[in-house]
């Protein structure tokens, strides 16, 4: 089985919205809420990738934080390994360039998009830090 390492970015604004990105009708997983970010090149450190997909697919810049989740999952054609970082918006506005939609959404409903299952551990793992607490999920981080 082909397997694929990808990068996603947790992306929250002053309110503490999360920015959540909708895959495009006809693409894999289409219709399914990620986390913007996309494959990392051969040769390439996740963080660099995060930063090149995010200025591919949004057209802003953003400065890498620390490591959210690692998960990895076995679709039908394809094993998934998922990196996904905090991060925050350094220059620009988020521009949907490839997703169907853009949606800043609270944490507390992150749990309510029908996400892309490799995403899912990201999900649980943000909502479990706003549960107890956790500062690095605070508005404006």
């Amino acid at each position: 089985m082909r397997r694929v390492d990808v990068v996603g970015a947790v992306i929250q604004n002053e309110a503490g919205e999360v920015l959540c990105a909708r895959r495009a009708p006809g693409s894999a997983r289409g219709g399914l809420w990620e986390f913007p970010g996309g494959k990392i090149e051969p040769g390439e450190r996740p963080e660099e990738a995060l930063r090149r997909e995010i200025r591919e697919e949004l057209g802003c810049e953003i400065a890498v934080g620390e490591l959210v989740a690692e998960a990895t999952h076995r679709y039908p054609e394809i094993e998934v390994r998922l990196l996904t970082f905090r991060a925050r918006l350094v220059a620009g506005r988020p521009v949907s360039r490839e997703h169907a939609e853009l949606r800043w959404v609270p944490l507390a409903r992150l749990k309510e998009l029908e996400w892309a299952p490799a995403d899912l551990p990201t999900v649980a793992r943000l909502q479990a830090e706003a549960v107890a607490g956790d500062p690095a999920v605070s508005p404006g981080r």
